[in-house]
């Protein structure tokens, strides 16, 4: 008889949501919650863990050599070091395409930044239309509509793709960035810096890699369009949040939405949580949530795990 396998969900209070049994003999142990502290010590024996945000470094593969996958309960693993994992020959898989709720979220703080929605609700509830002339009541300059803007995505993945489809059926022209840096365009991209300086939306949704990180700052940001707008429902470190407010304090651009910032929770503060910059909107990394979306994750999760042990592993990023 095979020794049940060992697997330590070490944030479990991440997914809020009901998960199945793998379909093997394992012994399973959750915490809601891990501080790096206590890491080595849940760990310890474990072939499978699973972390949503819980930092994976080289020096736990160097000390916990039973590990054979870690499970990231996510899509974006930057919280793992990838390049020990290969080292050590561990197996590291995310989850992938699961959620719907994303492109609804990119397109629900495009929709309220362009139709200037948080002031019209401002004003209202100050009693600025029940004083106006007229039937209506217009601040500030008329909107740009959506149908006829050029949109930019940065990171072409399946979410990339679904907000593309959402994009066009609003009738805007959609232009997919090649990497930065990158001087031969693939079919169906376009160059980087032509991409920043064309469109009038600007969709952030590559992941979060040495390639990335800070690649959107005051130069970056420089290039567009004085009326263009920045979403970023990735990670928060792709963009120079320093950079970003001061763009939109001064008017370089027209606005952004966020729902990812460099250090989550922002318990040190950020420049980006500043009530004085009206063209910003920052929601608390929940792009992700919705009762579909966790239920395709959740399965994806577990049948992930399964497929390793099958000896036919999925969704693999080593």
């Amino acid at each position: 008889m095979s020794t049940p396998k060992r697997i330590v969900f070490l944030d479990r209070a991440a997914i809020k949501s009901p998960l199945r049994s793998p379909r093997f003999d394992h012994e399973w142990n959750e915490y809601p919650h891990t501080e790096p502290s206590d890491i080595f010590q849940r760990v310890s024996g474990a072939e499978i863990v699973i972390t949503n945000r819980v930092p994976i470094t080289r020096d736990l593969l160097s000390q916990i050599p039973s590990i054979g996958l870690i499970a990231v309960a996510a899509t974006g693993y930057d919280n793992v070091d990838v390049d020990a994992c290969r080292e050590y020959g561990v197996a590291v898989c995310n989850v992938r395409d699961w959620s719907v709720s994303v492109p609804e979220h990119v397109f629900a703080l495009i929709l309220a930044l362009r139709r200037n929605l948080n002031a019209y609700r401002d004003a209202i509830y100050a009693g600025q239309w029940q004083k106006a002339p007229g039937y209506g009541l217009l601040i500030g300059e008329l909107p740009i509509a959506l149908n006829g803007s050029v949109m930019g995505i940065i990171g072409y993945g399946g979410l990339a793709k679904r907000v593309e489809a959402i994009a066009k059926a609003f009738g805007m022209e959609v232009l997919v960035a090649e990497r930065k840096g990158v001087e031969s365009v693939r079919e169906g991209r376009t160059a980087w810096r032509y991409v920043l300086g064309a469109v009038q939306v600007l969709v952030l949704l590559a992941p979060l890699n040495e390639e990335t990180r800070g690649s959107i700052g005051e130069a970056e940001l420089a290039l567009m369009r004085k009326d263009a707008l920045l979403i970023n429902c990735a990670r928060g470190g792709i963009v120079d949040e320093d950079a970003l407010a001061k763009a939109l304090r001064d008017g370089d651009i027209a606005g952004a939405g966020v729902d990812v910032l460099r250090e989550e929770p922002p318990k040190n503060g950020n420049p980006l949580l500043d009530l004085r910059i009206p063209n910003l909107i920052v929601t608390s990394h929940v792009a992700w949530s919705s009762v579909q979306s966790l239920q395709v994750h959740t399965e994806q999760l577990i049948r992930n795990i399964e497929a390793f042990v099958e000896g036919n592993p999925q969704n693999i990023v080593t």
